[in-house]
C-alpha cells in the first residue's frame, strides 16, 4: 500500500493557473475522491500524480519518495482515462496485454494475465472482440482490466463512470470497490459527481479555481461544510443570513440555537439541509417557522417544495406522504431541530438570489455584496 503526498502542487498553462499549490494525502490502501466542477484542476491533478505532466512547481511523493522527477512508466501509478484510449484494431486482449508487452513479457505469459484480468472484471469469453464490438461499459471495463494487468502501486481513475447510463454506472462502481478492496490499492478517482464521490471514496478533495476547498470525510460536506460553496455544490439549497452572538443566530426565520463548534463570526450563513427540515404535524419542541409553498415537484422516493417564509425560500425534501396536499399557496409549518443546523461565514452585506425553481447539488450560491 503506497502513501501518496502532494506538497505545493501546481501546474500553470501559459498565463492559466490550472492547479494552485495543492497539498493533500492519500492514505494507502483508500480510494480518495477529487471532487468539482469543470476546469477545476482535478483532472490535472491526476496527470501529475501519473506523471503525465511536469509540474509548475511542488513535489508527488510516494511512501515520502519523491517521484517528481520519475517518468511515468517507472512511477507504478496507472491511469485509466474517461474516453478508454483502447486501440481500435486491437482485441479487448490484445488491448489489456499492450503494457505488458511493452514490458517485454512473453505472449503466453501476457495472454494468461489478460485473460485472468477480463474475467475479473465480468468480460471472461470476450477476449477476441474489437472495442467496436463492445458496449461502453464494456469498453471501460476493458480499460480498467488493461489497468489492472499492470500490478499498479496507484490506480487513477479519470471520470470512470461518467459516459455510462445509471445502471452500467452502479455495476461499474461496485466492481471498482471490489477490486480496490481485494487488492488494497491506493486509489484517486475523479469525478464532478458528489454523490458518485461520496459512494466510492473514503476521502473527498473538493476543488474550485484550481485550489482544494475543503478535504475530509464525506459526511462532512453534507452536514459540516467550511464554506457557502461547499454547502451549494453538495445540494444545500438552504442558507439563511443572520447575526450571530455565541450559539444564538438572529434570522429573517427568528433567533436559532447552532451546535456548539459552528465555524463562522458575526455574519453567517445559517445552514439547514432539505431534508432535515421536518414537516410539522404537532408538538415536537423544536423552533418552526410557516410560510407558504410557492412550487412543489414529485422525484420519485420523495416530494420536493419551496416554501416562502419571510422573504426567505426554504427547499425540503420529504416522504411524499408529508407534502402530498403541498400545492402552491397552501401553508406549511416547518421545524427547524438544531442538531441539523450549521453556519459557515458570510461577508457583510452579501445576500443570496432567492431560487426559482429547484436546482441540482451542483448548483452554487450567487452572492451579492
Amino acid at each position: 500500500m503506497i502513501d501518496v503526498q502532494l506538497r505545493g502542487l501546481t501546474r500553470r498553462f501559459g498565463a492559466v493557473v490550472a492547479l494552485d499549490h495543492l497539498d493533500m494525502d492519500v492514505a494507502g490502501g483508500t480510494i480518495t475522491a477529487l471532487l468539482g466542477p469543470s476546469g477545476c484542476g482535478k483532472t490535472t491533478a491526476l496527470r501529475l500524480i501519473a506523471g503525465l505532466l511536469p509540474p509548475s512547481a511542488g513535489q508527488v511523493l510516494f511512501d515520502g519518495r519523491d517521484v517528481t522527477g520519475i517518468a511515468a512508466e517507472r512511477r507504478g501509478a496507472v491511469m485509466v482515462f474517461q474516453d478508454h484510449r483502447l486501440f481500435p484494431y486491437l482485441t479487448a486482449g490484445d488491448n489489456v496485454a499492450f503494457g505488458l508487452r511493452m514490458r517485454g513479457v512473453g505472449r503466453r505469459e501476457r495472454r494468461r494475465a489478460a485473460e485472468e484480468a477480463l474475467e475479473r472484471v465480468g468480460l471472461d469469453g470476450l477476449a477476441a472482440r474489437r472495442p467496436a464490438a463492445l458496449s461502453g461499459g464494456q469498453r471501460q471495463r476493458v480499460a480498467l482490466a488493461r489497468a489492472l494487468v499492470l500490478d499498479p502501486a496507484v490506480l487513477l481513475l479519470d471520470e470512470p463512470l461518467a459516459n455510462l447510463d445509471a445502471h452500467l454506472r452502479g455495476d461499474l462502481r461496485a466492481l471498482i470497490l471490489d477490486v480496490q478492496r481485494e487488492r488494497a490499492l491506493t486509489t484517486v478517482v475523479v469525478t464532478h459527481d458528489q454523490e458518485e464521490a461520496v459512494v466510492l471514496a473514503e476521502d473527498v478533495g473538493l476543488l474550485f479555481d484550481g485550489r482544494l476547498h475543503q478535504h475530509g470525510a464525506p459526511r462532512a460536506f453534507y452536514e459540516r461544510p467550511a464554506t457557502a460553496r461547499t454547502a451549494r455544490f453538495f445540494g444545500n439549497h438552504n442558507l439563511v443570513p443572520g447575526t450571530r452572538a455565541g450559539r444564538i443566530v438572529d434570522t429573517p426565520l427568528g433567533r436559532l440555537e447552532v451546535p456548539e463548534g459552528a465555524p463562522g463570526g458575526v455574519d453567517v450563513w445559517v445552514l439547514v439541509r432539505p431534508e432535515r427540515l421536518v414537516v410539522a404535524r404537532g408538538p415536537h419542541g423544536h423552533p418552526e417557522v410557516t410560510g407558504r409553498v410557492r412550487s412543489s415537484v414529485y422525484l420519485g422516493t420523495r416530494t420536493r417544495a419551496e416554501v416562502e417564509v419571510a422573504g426567505v425560500v426554504l427547499t425540503v425534501d420529504a416522504a411524499d406522504d408529508a407534502l402530498a396536499d403541498a400545492g402552491p399557496g397552501t401553508a406549511l409549518t416547518l421545524a427547524l431541530p438544531p442538531a441539523a443546523l450549521w453556519t459557515v461565514p458570510r461577508e457583510p452585506g452579501a445576500t443570496l438570489s432567492l431560487p426559482t425553481s429547484t436546482g441540482d447539488g451542483a448548483q452554487e450560491a450567487t452572492e451579492r455584496s
